[in-house]
């Protein structure tokens, strides 16, 4: 039978890792970048909160479908008392979250359809590329692949 002491006793790095399925160096990250946070006992070894599995499994779900951490990071800190984010924490900052992800779709898609007119040009010529010459603005400095070349950068769309 477990004790209520067991029960509530934090957790070491190693049982954080093998409960939740990420490395003890992916955790040691994520209390880096302000993610997660530990305690320290006497020996000065990390011990963590039970309530951190349920901080992991928020960041993970928000990387899954794209969130960056500095976003999944702000809507953390922007917690009360910065607890662990609940289902109604979950919803509203998705629905905040769904205008960058239809961004980031509608990008994709132009991508994606960009794409296709690349491969006839065989990037012997920046005259029709939508990728790397929109608009052929770079058509003033002449032809040839020159933005393809280390350290050149990519023109504003």
């Amino acid at each position: 039978m477990v004790t209520k002491e067991e029960l509530f006793r934090p957790w070491t790095v190693g049982q954080v890792a093998q409960r939740s399925g990420l490395s003890v160096s992916a955790l040691h990250f994520y209390e880096r970048e302000g993610l997660i946070t530990s305690v320290r006992n006497d020996g000065n070894q990390r011990r963590f909160g039970r309530d951190t599995l349920r901080r992991l499994a928020f960041i993970r779900a928000a990387q899954s479908v794209g969130i960056s951490l500095t976003d999944i990071r702000d809507a953390l800190d922007a917690l009360p008392q910065q607890r662990t984010p609940r289902e109604a924490d979950w919803t509203r900052l998705a629905e905040g979250w769904r205008d960058q992800l239809d961004t980031r779709i509608e990008q994709l898609e132009r991508l994606r359809d960009d794409l296709t007119t690349c491969i006839g040009c065989g990037c012997l010529s920046f005259e029709r590329c939508k990728l790397t010459n929109p608009a052929d603005r770079l058509n003033v400095e002449g032809p040839g692949a020159r933005r393809f070349s280390p350290g050149t950068p990519r023109p504003e769309r």
